[in-house]
């Protein structure tokens, strides 16, 4: 016969009450934990889930949306939440919705018919009806990376200062001696595409220099759209002397152009990143990025999540995050002069 909680008290020495709030995700002394932890290791318990699932009305599961899985941004956050999550007992369903806002709404509903707990998200459609569904059911939302004005103290968020950090990179830039600055910015309607941009703006008019449209280029955060965009800056009759990639996999696409293009970093263009992950490591080890806090963003939004579903947070907010700047060999001050 199966081990049962009482079993669990008994071997352990503590109250039924005591065992149950463990299972349940409650807090308890340090010795407590170990001695209920030695007694389920001791008789092999294995909790029944279906029916602490139908007392509790929950399911011990959270969705995961994504609008690209093979990221290695996102899917780093998804290992670091999913390792949070999982020493309180939660389980996460991952979903890609590939970058389409329809399929975003869609995913959403299949969500809540799996019944998950709550949602964690890295959104794309910029009006927030897509978490309509969840909201209507007070199923919490966790945004990560990118907020939604429209649903501000309805939904959690975990960013970075996306603006400041912006303004540092290209200050850097200008500090090299460039003028004529390329930016590979991301969907132009996105939270951190606009915030990246303004970051990029600002550092622009504190030195006096005339904003220039066709030094912005807009992709899709994609390794693709970093390629082109980086090959319609490059292709300017009066080529830009740095670059500003605002994400991973477009730093990638812009290093693939500029080898295309024959062009040396950085002695024929300057280049700032985005994120320092393996492949920039292996193939760029010397590239200048900006770095993300990838741990305390995981954790962050984990918490929020937590202490949502165990009713300690009641209140939505949103926690922003500094990012560094990390140099490397990639600024040189132009080889030509800029126009100004």
């Amino acid at each position: 016969m199966s081990a049962t909680m009482k079993d669990i008290a008994q071997k352990s020495g503590l109250s039924l009450g005591t065992v149950s709030k463990y299972f349940n995700g409650g807090s308890l002394r340090p010795q407590n934990r170990a001695q209920i932890e030695a007694a389920v290791q001791a008789l092999d318990y294995t909790p029944n889930l279906t029916a602490r699932n139908l007392k509790t009305k929950q399911t011990k599961t959270v969705g995961v949306m994504l609008p690209e899985l093979g990221s290695a941004f996102m899917s780093d956050i998804v290992a670091h939440i999913e390792d949070t999550l999982r020493r309180s007992d939660y389980g996460i369903i991952v979903c890609d919705y590939r970058c389409d806002e329809t399929l975003e709404c869609d995913i959403v509903s299949f969500l809540l018919h799996k019944q998950v707990d709550g949602i964690f998200s890295v959104p794309m459609r910029a009006d927030g009806t897509q978490f309509a569904p969840a909201l209507k059911k007070n199923v919490p939302v966790v945004l990560i990376d990118r907020l939604l004005k429209p649903l501000d103290g309805l939904v959690s968020a975990v960013v970075i200062d996306n603006q400041i950090i912006s303004r540092h990179a290209i200050c850097a830039l200008l500090n090299a001696g460039h003028r004529r600055i390329g930016l590979l910015a991301g969907k132009r309607s996105l939270s951190t595409t606009i915030d990246r941009l303004q970051g990029y703006k600002d550092a622009l008019c504190e030195r006096g220099i005339p904003l220039n449209p066709e030094l912005i280029a807009y992709g899709d955060y994609t390794m693709s759209g970093g390629f082109l965009a980086a090959e319609q800056l490059l292709a300017l009759p009066d080529q830009p002397t740095a670059l500003f990639c605002t994400n991973y996999e477009m730093t990638l696409g812009a290093r693939i152009a500029l080898n295309k293009a024959g062009l040396s970093v950085p002695h024929d263009v300057s280049l700032i990143g985005f994120d320092d992950m393996d492949m920039t490591k292996a193939i760029f080890p010397d590239t200048t990025l900006v770095v993300q806090p990838m741990r305390a963003l995981s954790d962050h939004a984990a918490e929020q999540m937590l202490s949502l579903l165990s009713a300690r947070e009641t209140q939505h907010k949103v926690i922003t995050l500094p990012a560094t700047l990390k140099f490397g060999e990639t600024i040189a001050p132009p080889t030509h002069n800029p126009a100004r």
